[in-house]
């Protein structure tokens, strides 16, 4: 069990703090105003950046945390499909790859739960 729960910490800070280096960006543009984004899914510019930076700098800050981590794995894993299934559609497998990986770590992340070592875990205590 201990390994399990080991895991699951490597798992969270290792692929959350990946993650926030491409959600940084995007989060600086977004409370810049600059709302000048791709519109994948066909919302709008301003609404796909907003998923954006909750997908890949705000449930990665979450997940670090160990807070509502099943929850907050949710949005990045859809983020990393859309990338890869429709933003790099027409791309080399080699660049839909990457999210592919990042999506299949946050869906193991949704699986396995924050484990011990989190936040979620110490407010169950309370």
């Amino acid at each position: 069990m201990i390994y399990s729960n080991l895991a699951s910490l490597i798992l969270r800070l290792g692929l959350s703090s990946m993650m926030l280096t491409h959600g940084l960006g995007k989060f600086n543009k977004l409370i810049s105003g600059n709302l000048s984004f791709s519109n994948p899914i066909g919302i709008g510019e301003g609404p796909s950046l907003f998923l954006a930076v909750i997908g890949e700098f705000v449930c990665p800050i979450l997940l670090i945390l160990g807070f509502k981590s099943r929850l907050a794995a949710i949005p990045p894993a859809i983020t990393m499909l859309v990338a890869a299934l429709i933003v790099h559609a027409d791309d080399p497998f080699r660049r839909q790859e990457f999210p592919l990986v990042y999506c299949l770590g946050f869906v193991a992340i949704f699986l396995l739960g924050s484990g011990k070592y989190s936040l979620d875990w110490r407010l169950k205590k309370v």
